[in-house]
C-alpha cells in the first residue's frame, strides 16, 4: 500500500466509525489541510470537520465521546515508521448552527475541503455560498513563505463594513 492509499484507507475506516457512533446525528464530514489536497508528508496529521446534530457543550465533552472512535482507530493510526509512521487526528467539531454562524476555518475549506459525507448537501450549499460571495468581494487567497492569508476584500475603504 502507498503512501496515499494508506490515507484513503484510514479515511474510509475514519467515516464507519463516525457513521456507526454519531449515527443520524451526523451531517457531513470534510477532510482539508494537506491530506484535503492530497499532499501529505510523512507526520501529516488528518484535519477533519465533523458537523454533528445534538454535540455537547464545550471541546472536552466533544473530543470526550469523539474518544471511543479514535480509540477503535488505534491500530491503523499507529503503523511502524517503515509503513509511514503514526498518523494523529485533528478533529473540528461543529454543530450545523455553528456552520451557518461561520468562522475563518471554512475560509481555507472553500478552497482544501474534500467532503467525505454529507447526504443532505448540508455542508456542500454552505461552502458554495461562501465561495460565491468570496467571488463577490473579489477576496483572493495568498501564499506568503509557507502559510496562506486571504484578502478578503481588495477595494476596501477606510470605515467600510462588510459581512461573508
Amino acid at each position: 500500500m502507498n503512501f496515499l492509499q494508506r490515507y484513503d484507507v484510514l479515511l474510509d475506516q475514519l467515516l464507519a466509525e463516525l457513521k456507526r457512533t454519531y449515527g443520524r446525528r451526523l451531517v457531513a464530514c470534510a477532510v482539508f489541510g494537506s491530506v484535503g489536497r492530497r499532499t501529505p508528508r510523512y507526520g501529516s496529521d488528518i484535519d477533519f470537520l465533523l458537523v454533528v446534530r445534538g454535540l455537547p457543550r464545550g471541546r472536552f465533552n466533544r473530543v470526550e465521546e469523539f474518544l471511543k472512535i479514535e480509540t477503535g482507530l488505534e491500530p491503523a493510526l499507529k503503523a511502524p515508521a517503515s509503513e509511514g509512521g503514526p498518523i494523529a487526528l485533528s478533529p473540528v467539531f461543529k454543530t450545523p448552527e455553528e456552520v451557518e454562524a461561520g468562522s475563518p476555518l471554512f475560509l481555507d475549506l472553500v478552497e482544501d475541503a474534500r467532503i467525505l459525507y454529507d447526504p443532505e448537501g448540508f455542508l456542500g450549499r454552505y461552502l458554495d455560498r461562501l465561495r460565491a460571495r468570496l467571488r463577490e468581494l473579489g477576496a483572493r487567497r495568498i501564499r506568503r513563505g509557507n502559510a496562506w492569508y486571504w484578502e478578503l476584500k481588495p477595494d476596501l475603504k477606510p470605515g467600510e463594513v462588510f459581512s461573508l
